[in-house]
């Protein structure tokens, strides 16, 4: 038996309002003769720009790279002026996870919780060579062989330690990862991604053998 459904109904614009974008330029051209600044864009474009130019980095330094860490944020080298001076005490008011220094098997959890408190987005950057590879600790049985056996790290800045200059350098790359992301499509999605999940399992592992041991 044949049902009859009745067509849906789509609240659009009038055919007879509509604007070609002929009309929209004209119609910008006439408010910029006027005196008034008119952007067009997509919102993605815009939310990007406020979030690569306000970067909230975690306060967490655990040796020497620290000291560095204060270098940068000082007069001399002044990291406000790129945006991303406000540093936060709490992993809910960050955005962004700085890795200064080294990092052993106790701290490993600590920081592994940390980063779980962040809030989504969130980025992690590895500084110095303790936090890339182990540096000169790569060897010795208590420390991680690089940050990123635990987290997904995003731009790695190598040096022991690395200069302001190199500090400021990395920090500037991510805020070109993050102003060409796409926040509505894949960025503000709260999914779980793969990457994070094979993150946990080397987590697990990175703790069993701490056990062990």
């Amino acid at each position: 038996m044949a049902v009859n459904k009745k067509a849906p109904v789509i609240n659009n614009i009038p055919y007879e309002e509509f604007k070609d974008n002929e009309t929209l330029e004209q119609l910008i051209q006439e408010l910029n003769a006027g005196g008034v600044n008119v952007c067009v864009a997509p919102l993605d474009k815009l939310i990007d720009w406020g979030r690569s130019n306000s970067l909230w980095p975690l306060t967490f330094a655990t040796s020497c790279c620290g000291i560095e860490f204060m270098a940068v944020a000082a007069a001399r080298y002044d990291m406000a002026r790129f945006g991303f001076e406000i540093t936060r005490n709490s992993p809910r008011q960050a955005d962004v996870i700085l890795v200064n220094g080294t990092i052993t098997t106790k701290m490993a959890p600590v920081l592994k919780r940390l980063y779980d408190q962040m809030a989504d987005p969130k980025y992690v950057v590895a500084i110095g060579g303790c936090a890339i590879s182990g540096g000169p600790f790569a060897k010795s049985y208590h420390v991680v062989k690089g940050v990123d056996k635990i987290l997904p790290v995003d731009v790695y800045c190598p040096g022991c330690p690395p200069r302001p200059e190199s500090f400021l350098y990395g920090m500037m790359q991510l805020q070109r990862k993050v102003l060409v992301e796409n926040f509505f499509v894949t960025t503000n999605r709260k999914e779980h991604d793969p990457y994070d999940k094979a993150m946990d399992e080397q987590y697990v592992e990175l703790l069993n053998a701490q056990e062990k041991a």
